[in-house]
């Protein structure tokens, strides 16, 4: 067996797409006024919080439970109240968690991990091997959103802990980074509103809908948090967002590029962190009437089937020009959903020709024979609804930027239309939606694209894509026996220099821009260096939360 401390995933990652957060000056008065606050003592004579051990948080999105069994790590509280076996640093490395070391056999069907015999939940208990197999087979038992389909079995010796797969995962590693561990004798109904882990924070106090307090759990085993307490408010609104941290109500939040962009606020300063947070518009590949999802709504759209229409707007595109209109300059081009990471194929990348696009469509048969600015084909016009979901000002923005080039350009018309999610969840089989992904993770990929995932409403492929070509790069990727192995597979699928998923292949989604995370922050607080963001702002900000500290 190969003995393994860490699993780098890919030192290319690096700088370039990596965010530190320098220092950035003292705390300003407001802060310094807060600092003579404090908070009463803990039952049992927990010393007294101070503000400068404090920190609170606009955040929007307060969780309805803190289950870790029903919920991915990637991007939730996770990484917050509970500890995973292994976990991901700022470089997006695998490195011991609460597995001191653990090691893969040669034919990457067993995983031995070794419990780290330190370590204990929030309520001072030890954690045994015991409930780390507790927590594995009940996954295994439950019908969640965590994958453990390629598990046999989960046994225990001593402190030692073996995962035995059925057939090799390369993601594998990366799936174990996102569980977390409960204590057996605790875990059951209700236990999702009263939590107890072995992380860096425990909660507190929770109110539905409204808040929530994480304490420094003072059994953690690492090196203890600097902030102590964390306030959660839910603020999902950006005008509140905005209007929180103007009065001084909160440390940090979330903002929009348009809302940066217009508004500086005192005593703050603003935050940019890069990402893989991707939007592009979903183009269904197959024609109207071609069969319903597995919730009833009928899919394909007799528009976006053809692959010119599609190919034609990918390249008609200026994605900078994107950038710069929708996001104020806060992103950069997208070309995949995974731009940048160790499985990205750099040929995925293309660069905007207006004269090809025309060609395409002009080859395909679509011209605009009664001059009203649009193409159209035997009587169908090249005009099709945009949706994206209301209220999303950055969504809403880059639709229209990209509707008016594109209209523009080559005389095809996208309509961009808000509306809430379940329209959009029955609309997205048979119409373009703009959505975003992005992730430290290529099992998003395969879920993007392979066949098994058409017509399953559970937002992977309704584009309803799927190609034989594709699917065998995509199941020998997610069947390599590691992370390094499996790269050469992922990029083919995407581009093999005749056909793929990228705009260069076939073309179902058009990847438009990768969204800057933008967030103000008090003057004085130091969030630590952050792993490259995913998609979705709240979470991975907070992932390293134990980290954040106070300047003096």
């Amino acid at each position: 067996m190969r003995k393994i401390l860490f699993f780098a995933l890919a030192a290319v990652l690096a700088a370039s797409l990596l965010v530190g957060c320098a220092p950035e000056g003292a705390p300003d008065s407001a802060q310094d006024g807060a600092a003579d606050r404090a908070f009463d003592s803990a039952p049992g004579g927990t010393p007294a919080v101070t503000a400068k051990e404090e920190v609170v948080i606009g955040f929007p999105g307060i969780p309805a439970s803190f289950d870790p069994l029903v919920t991915s790590g990637h991007g939730s509280y996770v990484p917050l109240l509970y500890s995973t076996l292994v976990a991901l640093d700022a470089d997006v490395n695998v490195v011991p968690d609460l597995a001191e070391s653990y090691a893969i056999s040669e034919d990457a069907r067993t995983y031995t991990f070794a419990i780290r015999q330190d370590a204990k939940f929030s309520d001072g208990e030890a954690v045994k091997a015991s409930d780390v197999v507790f927590s594995y087979r009940t996954i295994m038992d439950s019908a969640t959103e965590i994958d453990l389909s390629a598990v046999e079995s989960v046994t225990e010796t001593g402190n030692v802990v073996e995962i035995r797969l059925k057939h090799p995962q390369s993601t594998f590693i990366l799936a174990v980074a996102g569980i977390g561990i409960v204590p057996e004798r605790l875990y059951g109904e209700g236990f999702g509103l009263a939590p107890v882990g072995s992380g860096p924070f425990k909660l507190v106090q929770y109110d539905v809908d409204q808040q929530m307090i994480l304490e420094a759990n003072e059994h953690y085993y690492n090196e203890a948090p600097r902030i102590r307490r964390a306030v959660f408010i839910n603020m999902s609104s950006e005008d509140q967002q905005l209007i929180a941290a103007k009065s001084g109500q909160v440390d940090i939040t979330l903002t929009s590029a348009p809302i940066a962009a217009a508004n500086t606020v005192d005593g703050y300063n603003l935050l940019v962190e890069k990402t893989v947070d991707n939007m592009g518009i979903v183009m269904p590949v197959i024609p109207a009437g071609g069969g319903t999802s597995s919730l009833g709504n009928p899919m394909g759209n007799d528009v976006t089937c053809d692959i010119a229409i599609r190919k034609a707007i990918a390249y008609a595109i200026d994605r900078q020009q994107l950038c710069d209109e929708a996001l104020n300059g806060y992103g950069t081009p997208a070309y995949s959903e995974n731009d940048g990471m160790p499985w990205w194929n750099p040929e995925s990348v293309i660069e905007t020709d207006v004269d090809y696009a025309a060609r395409l469509l002009e080859e395909s048969g679509w011209l605009d024979a009664d001059g009203d600015g649009i193409r159209e084909k035997g009587g169908l016009k090249a005009s099709m609804p945009v949706y994206y979901f209301a209220g999303d000002s950055a969504r809403q923005a880059v639709a229209m930027s990209a509707a008016n080039q594109v209209r523009e350009k080559i005389g095809v018309e996208l309509i961009v239309e808000g509306t809430g999610e379940n329209d959009i969840m029955a609309l997205m089989v048979a119409q373009p939606i703009i959505l975003a992904w992005g992730s430290a993770n290529p099992l998003t990929s395969y879920r993007l694209y392979h066949s098994s995932s058409i017509g399953k409403d559970d937002w992977y492929d309704p584009e309803s894509f799927g190609s034989p070509t594709v699917d065998g790069y995509l199941d020998a990727a997610l069947n390599a026996r590691s992370l390094e192995e499996a790269i050469p597979q992922w990029q083919k699928a995407q581009w093999d220099g005749t056909t793929g998923t990228s705009m260069r292949g076939e073309c179902p989604y058009i990847f438009l821009v990768n969204k800057d995370h933008l967030y103000f922050r008090r003057n004085g607080l130091n969030t630590g260096r952050q792993m490259i963001h995913a998609h979705g702002a709240s979470w991975t900000l907070v992932a390293n939360l134990k980290e954040w500290y106070w300047e003096s």
